[in-house]
């Protein structure tokens, strides 16, 4: 029986032994398979750990930065921050202690309704949190503000935003950014302007670096196999824009905005000769960097009217042209019948009498241009206009411009369109038009746009050439044409006696446009429902710009011309850009552009030269030096050699030795500009008017590459540009007639 029993474990053992012996044999055909295969289930081993230990970082670009033509930056990059609040354990970070007292601190700061806060903070199941729109591209003052506060639990996160210093300026040109919600990389797009036009030049694309970590994920190890995608800024966008002549027409058109409450106002300056256009903005317009916007329209390129008597400058060329111009003949003036209807001169049809057809054209008579339109005959003056680019758009690099629309098929449209009514034009294509004018016959394309180069290799990608578009006239119609236009300012029966500047020649024709009603189709009635426009040049002999600006129904009382609140205007820009340009005054007078005070220097180089030999010349032109440096000889200056500055202004001086910032309290922004070019600094400027905080602290060395930040503000007093009182203009504007 034992031996029965011994029997049935010794089976039973030699079974368990074959099972072991077969499932060792199983695993290690296994071990061998994988080892072979380096696979399992069909997913590779050895990719698997790679991936394992592996860590992949996003390298960030930055989009690109649109420079004025000195390479001024007016739309960059800069820091911000979004503020976060940890509200549990478990992180590097302690939460917060009490949300309640948290929420009561942080609402005046970041302008968010207490209430709000807390639910953001007692939040159950986040472990972190952010505040919203307003908790996200805070500045770095108010960073530094929270930070002060010492609030447990309250972190930022680092990431860069768009910055345009100059705020309201050029806005509807430039346009703005906004995060591409449809973006995988989470980039910003631009929208409207030089923004939106540029975006595929401006968009960055962003890199990544991985590399090999132990197997904790802790360290970072040696390893040859570091891959390494390089990131791609943005390419950089320089327009044909002028910062300073810019600037001028901003607060020009600021002054009148506030003086008049127009409806809208338009400007746009451009150099005489290229077509290049050196500034042009809107009213209403906005802050791109608020994106405060209530009018999404660049007026100027976007918005077609009636042009009112501006459009006879381009007839009177035409008649000059075909020698069907006769200035001395006489005409009768007030009223003029054709085909059953009767034009009538802008002073109700009671006219001046018999005139010469120059003076009608002083007087801006609608008969005397009715008579000549008549005699040319609509198809010759057509075909001027279509070489003048008035039928068709003129290409300009910006979105959204729309083309005129002429109203010519019938005989009374054609007389009508020779002043200015019926058919509809846009301001730009008027400002291209001139140029022939100016331009000894030769018709430029207006552009923006200088040139596009890659940021990193600075390759040229883009590059705009002043382009002639026609030669509709001869140079010596241009001239002609360039002289009765200044006796339209200088004449005493000229119409455009406000626009007088007294030591410059300008030139130039107004315009009273009427204004369709959309609810009856007749025009508008009423003091001041017109149009009011400007187009003109300076110096007339040799004109160096063109400027247009109008202004759409301005608030003016009964005792008030039309052309008062355009006048204003231009005489500024005017004025202010023709020293700016330093043209030459052809007449001495007490109110030269030369007097003490307006006195302009342009820049010569200083690198290499001895800093006191440097600062004894430039304090002797009236100008403040500031060294920057411990050394004896100049090596960078700012502004460069060429830059036009005047009486005051600071000149920095970089020389070798230690550089230390200065105590900046009281500069201009363009003072800050200027030590961040001589030191290739970083800028990061906050605010408007004059500096009255700066993270570097005076007499701190400075590196180059730091960030410099500064806060401005406007409570010290800023001495304004300088420019024309409003005044009284006795004359009567011409208004179109049915």
């Amino acid at each position: 029986m034992n031996e029965h029993k011994n029997h049935k474990i010794s089976r039973r053992a030699g079974m368990m032994i074959g099972i072991f012996i077969l499932l060792f044999f199983v695993l290690t055909s296994r071990i061998i398979y994988i080892q072979l295969k380096q696979e399992v289930q069909g997913y590779p081993l050895q990719e698997m750990a790679v991936e394992e230990w592996t860590k992949k970082h996003e390298l960030f670009a930055d989009r690109g930065i649109i420079y004025d033509r000195n390479g001024i930056e007016i739309a960059k990059n800069v820091p911000a921050y979004t503020i976060i609040a940890i509200l549990k354990d478990g992180g590097a970070m302690e939460p917060i202690d009490d949300p309640y007292d948290v929420a009561a601190k942080l609402a005046p700061i970041l302008d968010i309704e207490t209430s709000e806060l807390v639910n953001r903070l007692t939040s159950k199941s986040a472990y972190q949190v952010e505040f919203g729109p307003k908790g996200r591209n805070i500045s770095f003052t108010k960073k530094q503000q929270i930070e002060n506060l010492g609030l447990k639990g309250i972190s930022f996160i680092q990431n860069m935003r768009r910055l345009y210093p100059n705020n309201v300026f050029a806005s509807h040109v430039l346009g703005y950014t906004t995060l591409d919600q449809s973006d995988a990389d989470g980039r910003e797009k631009g929208v409207m302007g030089i923004e939106a036009y540029t975006n595929d030049y401006l968009l960055e694309k962003n890199g990544s670096i991985s590399f090999r970590t132990d197997k904790k994920r802790e360290f970072k190890l040696p390893d040859p196999k570091e891959l390494i995608d390089p990131p791609n800024n943005g390419d950089h966008v320089y327009l044909t824009i002028d910062q300073k002549i810019q600037t001028f027409v901003e607060h020009a058109l600021t002054k009148v905005e506030a003086e008049f409450n127009p409806e809208k106002i338009i400007a746009i300056v451009a150099d005489a000769k290229t077509g290049k256009i050196l500034a042009m903005s809107n009213r209403p317009s906005f802050d791109p960097n608020l994106r405060n916007i209530t009018n999404w329209t660049n007026y100027a390129i976007s918005a077609r009217y009636e042009p009112g008597s501006t459009m006879k400058v381009f007839t009177l060329a035409a008649a000059i042209e075909e020698e069907m111009f006769f200035a001395d003949e006489l005409y009768q003036s007030g009223q003029y019948s054709v085909y059953g209807t009767v034009i009538n001169d802008h002073n109700y049809g009671l006219g001046w009498g018999k005139i010469s057809y120059l003076e009608g054209v002083q007087r801006s008579s609608n008969v005397a241009f009715s008579i000549i339109a008549e005699q040319m005959g609509p198809d010759i003056l057509l075909e001027y206009y279509e070489k003048m680019g008035l039928t068709k758009k003129t290409g300009i690099d910006l979105p959204n411009e729309v083309n005129s629309t002429f109203l010519y098929d019938y005989p009374l449209e054609q007389i009508s369109t020779a002043w200015g009514q019926g058919s509809a034009i846009t301001p730009i294509q008027q400002v291209q038009a001139t140029t022939a004018i100016t331009n000894d016959g030769n018709m430029m394309k207006p552009y923006i746009i200088e040139k596009i180069i890659d940021s990193d290799t600075e390759e040229v990608l883009l590059e705009n050439k002043p382009e002639i578009v026609s030669n509709p006239i001869s140079a010596k119609t241009a001239k002609r044409v360039r002289d009765i236009l200044e006796t339209v300012i200088t004449a005493p029966a000229g119409t455009a006696k406000s626009y007088y500047l007294e030591g410059y020649q300008v030139a130039g024709k107004t315009g009273t446009a009427q204004i369709p009603d959309p609810a009856t189709g007749h025009y508008l009635t009423g003091w001041g429902n017109n149009i009011y426009s400007f187009l003109g040049f300076a110096p007339k002999d040799d004109p160096k710009l063109i400027v247009y600006v109008a202004v759409d129904r301005p608030k003016i009382n009964s005792t008030q011309s039309g052309s008062l609140p355009v006048s204003t205007a231009v005489k500024m820009i005017m004025k202010s850009s023709l020293q700016y340009l330093e043209i030459d005054p052809t007449t001495n007078s007490e109110n030269s552009p030369k007097q003490k005070g307006n006195h302009s220097i342009t820049l010569k180089d200083y690198t290499s030269k001895h800093v006191n030999e440097a600062s004894t010349e430039l304090k002797a032109l009236g100008l403040e030096v500031i060294r920057i440096g411990s050394g004896d000889r100049v090596v960078k200056q700012a502004p460069y050699a060429g830059n036009v500055l005047y009486d005051g202004e600071k000149v920095f001086l970089y020389v070798d030795g230690k550089a230390k910032i200065p105590n900046m309290t009281g500069w201009s922004k363009r003072d800050v500009l200027k030590l961040c070019a001589v030191m290739e600094l970083k800028p990061n400027i906050i605010g408007s008017g004059f500096v009255i905080k700066q993270n570097i602290p005076a007499d701190t060395k400075l590196k180059r590459g730091d960030y410099l930040v500064v806060e401005l503000e406007s409570k010290i007093l800023k001495q304004e540009p300088e420019g024309e009182s409003s005044e009284e203009v006795n004359e009567t504007d011409e208004t179109g007639t049915d």
